[in-house]
């Protein structure tokens, strides 16, 4: 039996296709707990072309809300030569009903105690239409990602591992506690560790996931047991990990370098409607420089156009991220995710303009309060360009930080980006033109 593993690309990616960041770690688990006499292929439609010509039996398609429609056209072509096709990801599982219409199975939620179950029905000819479960699967004992399944020279960044699942917060943007759930669930420390062993260059790693520090316990023996190994490591963070000086010590002692800290918003009126309780305006500045005392960097994520946002949210916003000398930062207007309160809620508004899953990636799709959706669109462009400005990555990075040469990569790569959308139609404000 041959098994595709399909990954659809974005609208970017799809007109010009090229290296990608990370690999597709989600899928890679998938093939690994695919039984072993079934021949595994996976193709990751952002760096590699699909071959609808190909000899399979079966294929398995993950998508996002902004691939969903990319990856419903790859399934009726498939299905259409007569080969059998399963839809999962966070879309699929918000939204079966409508996956379904394309696929002859859709798996909800995470594939750990299911998958091996779907394999075995379409062996026996009796694929079910939906697969769920009730109990979140356990994180013990998983198997090693198959990364030998990846493009070759295709990522710029391999080393991905995934510890924790689940997030205690309720963001009403987001759509992690929808998929993983609430419960903060973790995977044995030395399992982590044998995983890292298995990785051929050690140099630099990405804990992908939500929230690593979830639990302080958990992530304190971890990083305990990193000390030895000598790497450099990324993660994600909320802004509670600068209240524990020793979890920050030993996280620096580690190897981290940088933590991507969701501050989202300048408001606390912000704050409180999308439900991020656990921030605090008025401590971020003491957040950040908390953690750039321990010599790690900061990325921050800020989400621009939410309903108390007017057209001076871009200014205060890349002021404060520059003031602040964030090691870079990343703008995003707020996406009404399938399954998400924020969806919910314009949905029953009718603010959401439409539901054509393509227009996600690039554009604005809800009515925002105070704004134009053109005002948000461009200030969004402007805050991007402003903040990788030449000038500005000097003062923010400079030349007397530690790890220099990767914060300036990324910085010199973020510019490249968005001075290629400019030429396409600049957003030139007085508004915005002092900074």
């Amino acid at each position: 039996m041959k098994l595709e593993l399909i990954v659809p690309a974005t609208q970017e990616k799809l007109r010009k296709r090229r290296k990608a960041i990370c690999p597709p770690l989600g899928l890679a688990m998938v093939a690994a707990l695919t039984p072993p006499e079934v021949e595994v292929s996976l193709t990751d439609e952002n760096v590699t072309a699909i071959d609808f010509q190909k000899e399979t039996d079966l294929v398995g398609i993950t998508a996002l809300t902004i691939t969903a429609q990319r990856a419903y056209e790859i399934a009726d072509s498939f299905r259409a030569r007569g080969v059998k096709v399963i839809l999962g990801g966070s879309h699929p599982s918000a939204l079966p009903e409508e996956a379904s219409q394309h696929a002859d199975a859709v798996v909800i939620g995470e594939a750990e105690g299911i998958w091996p179950n779907v394999i075995e029905d379409f062996k026996a000819n009796k694929l079910q239409r939906i697969y769920s479960q009730r109990e979140r699967p356990s994180l013990v004992s998983l198997p090693i990602p198959r990364r030998d399944l990846f493009a070759k020279g295709a990522y710029y960044w391999t080393n991905t591992i995934s510890t924790t699942r689940g997030c205690p917060y309720a963001c009403s943007f987001c759509s992690v506690t929808s998929f993983f759930g609430h419960t903060y669930r973790r995977r044995p420390v030395e399992e982590i560790l044998k995983e890292i062993e298995t990785l051929s260059h050690r140099k630099l790693i990405g804990f992908v996931d939500d929230n690593i520090f979830g639990s302080p316990k958990f992530v304190k023996e971890l990083l305990r047991a990193l000390v030895p190994y000598k790497i450099r490591w990324v993660a994600q963070a909320s802004v509670t990990v600068a209240k524990d000086d020793e979890l920050l010590k030993l996280a620096a002692a580690s190897g981290c370098i940088s933590l991507l800290v969701g501050f989202e918003t300048l408001s606390p009126a912000n704050l409180a409607a999308v439900g991020k309780r656990v921030n605090v305006v008025d401590e971020y500045e003491t957040v950040i420089r908390k953690i750039h005392s321990h010599g790690i960097a900061v990325h921050g994520f800020f989400i621009l156009g939410l309903d108390e946002d007017d057209e001076d949210v871009f200014l205060r916003t890349v002021r404060f991220a520059r003031k602040m000398r964030l090691e870079s930062a990343q703008f995003a207007w707020p996406v009404p995710y399938p399954g998400t309160a924020l969806c919910e809620s314009l949905d029953k508004a009718g603010r959401i303009i439409t539901k054509d899953w393509a227009q996600y990636e690039s554009n604005p799709v809800f009515e925002p309060k105070l704004m134009s959706r053109e005002m948000l669109k461009k200030g969004h462009d402007w805050a991007w360009r402003e903040f990788y400005s030449l000038p500005s990555i000097w003062r923010r990075i400079g030349v007397a930080r530690r790890n220099l040469v990767p914060f300036w990569v990324m910085n010199l790569s973020f510019r490249a980006a968005w001075r290629k959308k400019s030429r396409s139609g600049g957003f030139v404000s007085p508004r915005f033109s002092s900074v």
